[in-house]
């Protein structure tokens, strides 16, 4: 089932038509209603008249992620605050965290692209849905429950955790759709072959995982043990959350939605475009955003992307799953982790040097796990066993607290960890994604 084949299956010619259109009303009202935006847009000589069509876009300045934090909590807002309706906050930032604010009008939108998502997964209306992202400040679990209902699903809002209570309402409920990270669903199944549950005859016809990297392997081994159709899907908290793009049954890459989120791919060093199945980065415009409009949003997340219609009859672009990023920002259990986040937890640490290293790697049951090597000063290493297993609960409690998510924490003797006179390798990521 398409969601809306008036848009998704337009030609080539008419959805540039209809992309121009939305970008030269996207810019004027921007331009109008933005200080941020009209400041920007001043400075690189760029007015509204000179964008004529969706190619005009190049001549825009881009957006970074240090924008959002250098202008916090409300800076790139559009129009008055009463005009918003949701706020999220994102996870993983050094300093402010960067805030995004939904109108009205984007709720709705935000519904309508992650219905299109879902029908591409393959959901059809009628069908139940157990949502299993976590709901609050992420936009995974809202995202998903507000398309689901705009598409006419049952929503289990289960929300992330209790694993038992999970695979209880499972049993019981027989949802048809699983939504998800990836590590999640297989750790899910590590408990039900637990409990003596059967994995393979449960309800879950389809799941839906994403906030994660992962890899066509675990693809096929989720797809293996719940014996259901891996969809994967794509965003990011400053764009929409998820329903940037997702793939369809396909699987020739995830769809983008471009009459309303345009993407461009370009040399993250030269910042002009590349050409299709090209690796570069992924550039986003949402140019029917009313809230919190973006100008070339770069994500820093490195795809290729092809224009090719598809087999399901979609004719929207397709982005390849991320390649890998343009700063040292990692994934861990669907929580963005930046390596300065943990240098500046132990800065505040005595005893602590500014020495360390991140190793990422995956427990068989599918869950992330981080572990942190921190060199500390000599003296500590006559301390007491006890008192160094104190000192390493006290440092994992600061940085979980920081990060969010758990870690383990390892003291090194001074020197231990290998230095480098060029960038020094902070992170390990030992994952097979």
């Amino acid at each position: 089932m398409i969601y809306s084949e008036q848009v998704e299956c337009l030609g080539a010619g008419e959805l540039k038509e209809l992309q121009s259109e939305r970008l030269r009303s996207f810019i004027e009202r921007v331009h109008g209603q933005s200080p941020f935006y009209r400041g920007k847009m001043d400075g690189a000589g760029v007015s509204p008249g000179d964008i004529r069509s969706i190619d005009d876009i190049v001549k825009l300045p881009f957006t970074v992620k240090e924008d959002l934090r250098d202008h916090y909590p409300f800076g790139l807002f559009s129009g008055p605050l009463a005009d918003i309706q949701e706020i999220h906050v994102s996870s993983g930032t050094t300093g402010n965290p960067t805030v995004v604010g939904y109108s009205r009008q984007d709720i709705e939108l935000w519904s309508d692209v992650i219905a299109r998502s879902l029908c591409c997964a393959g959901a059809v209306p009628g069908d139940m849905i157990q949502i299993a992202y976590g709901y609050g400040l992420f936009t995974g679990g809202l995202g998903l429950h507000y398309g689901s209902l705009k598409l006419g699903l049952t929503v289990i809002p289960c929300s992330s955790g209790q694993t038992k209570r999970q695979l209880k309402i499972l049993r019981d409920f027989k949802p048809r759709i699983l939504a998800c990270t990836p590590s999640y669903a297989l750790y899910m199944a590590e408990t039900a072959r637990e409990l003596g549950l059967s994995t393979r005859d449960s309800s879950w016809e389809i799941g839906i995982f994403g906030a994660e990297p992962w890899s066509e392997a675990m693809r096929k081994e989720i797809e293996r043990v719940w014996d259901i159709r891996a969809i994967d899907i794509y965003g990011l908290s400053e764009i929409i959350g998820p329903g940037v793009a997702c793939e369809c049954h396909c699987k020739k890459g995830l769809h983008v939605p471009s009459d309303v989120f345009y993407p461009e791919v370009v040399d993250p060093k030269t910042l002009e475009p590349l050409p299709p199945r090209c690796p570069g980065e992924l550039v986003v415009t949402p140019i029917t955003k009313v809230g919190m409009p973006l100008i070339r949003y770069r994500t820093r997340d490195i795809v290729t992307i092809d224009h090719v219609p598809c087999g399901c009859g979609r004719t929207s672009p397709r982005i390849s799953k991320v390649l890998g990023r343009t700063d040292d920002m990692i994934i861990v259990r669907g929580i963005n982790v930046f390596p300065s986040q943990v240098e500046e937890v132990l800065l505040t640490v005595e005893g602590t040097q500014p020495h360390y290293q991140l190793i990422i790697d995956r427990e068989k049951n599918g869950m992330d796990r981080l572990e942190v090597l921190v060199e500390v000063e000599e003296a500590f290493f006559s301390d007491e066993v006890k008192q160094l297993q104190n000192f390493e609960h006290r440092i994992a409690r600061e940085i979980e607290t920081t990060l969010g998510v758990n870690v383990k924490v390892h003291l090194v003797e001074p020197r231990t960890i290998e230095r480098s006179e060029g960038k020094t390798k902070r992170v390990i990521d030992k994952r097979a994604i």
